[in-house]
């Protein structure tokens, strides 16, 4: 292994640690941080910086690796060791910006989304107005306006947060609106409340997919994986065709040592997005 001049307790950069450990990739780099075994960052992948504790993490991994050790085998070891000594740090816990949340994009009832990262553009024709009621009317206008700022620029948040509000002030029980609201208070680490947003639209919509599966992305990012396990296989049920839903089924599956139940979903992420993100993680682990 290559060195370079270390401080003594970091933060260490992605061009120290490659040089460092270069049979560690950028991909097992992302991997771990999924895993939960490096700390997450919003900061972008290429000015990514690692704690000392995060270099003792890589070190292990890359010999493991170079020992020709599978990388699914190098993920199952240390969580279960990471489990075993209770290190879970619910204080630290934040949101993984690189987590898909589901957003509803009509008020049609139940019409499964495709990818949550690009969502189809609205028209005014995606929703039913209804004209003989003119305060559904309204909070499906407000809606409709919350929909078009909520397009992922961080400047039209809160504009998005606001017009969701005022169509709960006329509408409490829109479902949809409730699950957007949610989304967004989840982008900024409102994880509390998003949570509460989340599970009052699954108590009016029990079919409600987004919901489900949100609810179980933050019972994952806070380490709940029992809560988690539940949360997504209530999302596949109702939607198998979401491909993020069995990959984050698989990678609490796996975190629960549930190995064997994993590989359904391994293969089924594998199957509806080959060229996925994760689609290399599926592959080890199918492997």
């Amino acid at each position: 292994m290559g060195s370079v001049p270390l401080s003594a307790g970091g933060p260490y950069g992605v061009r120290e640690i490659r040089s460092l450990y270069p049979v560690v990739t950028d991909n097992h780099l992302r991997y771990l941080e999924k895993w939960g075994l490096l700390r997450k960052s919003n900061r972008p992948r290429d000015r990514r910086e690692y704690s000392f504790a995060d270099l003792t993490t890589i070190k292990q991994v890359a010999n493991e690796l170079e020992r020709g050790t599978p990388l699914r085998n190098v993920l199952r070891s240390m969580l279960a060791e990471r489990l075993g000594q209770l290190e879970l740090d619910f204080v630290d816990a934040h949101v993984d910006t690189n987590t898909p949340r589901a957003k509803v994009v009509s008020l049609d009832a139940h019409k499964p989304i495709i990818n949550a990262t690009t969502p189809p553009p609205l028209s005014a024709s995606a929703i039913p107005y209804a004209a003989d009621d003119p305060q559904a009317a309204l909070a499906s206008k407000y809606f409709l306006d919350g929909s078009r700022l909520d397009d992922g620029d961080e400047g039209n948040l809160e504009a998005a947060a606001a017009a969701y509000r005022r169509a709960l002030i006329i509408d409490p029980d829109l479902v949809p609106a409730l699950v957007n609201l949610a989304n967004i208070r989840y982008a900024r680490d409102e994880l509390i409340e998003a949570q509460a947003l989340y599970e009052r639209a699954i108590g009016l919509d029990p079919d409600c997919f987004e919901a489900h599966f949100n609810l179980g992305n933050i019972q994952h990012d806070l380490g709940r994986y029992d809560r988690a396990l539940g949360c997504y296989r209530h999302a596949v049920a109702l939607n198998g065709a979401y491909a993020d839903a069995h990959f984050y089924l698989a990678v609490t599956l796996e975190k629960l040592g549930l190995s064997q139940e994993a590989k359904g979903h391994w293969k089924a992420y594998q199957e509806l997005a080959p060229k996925g993100e994760w689609a290399d993680l599926a592959k080890e682990f199918l492997d």
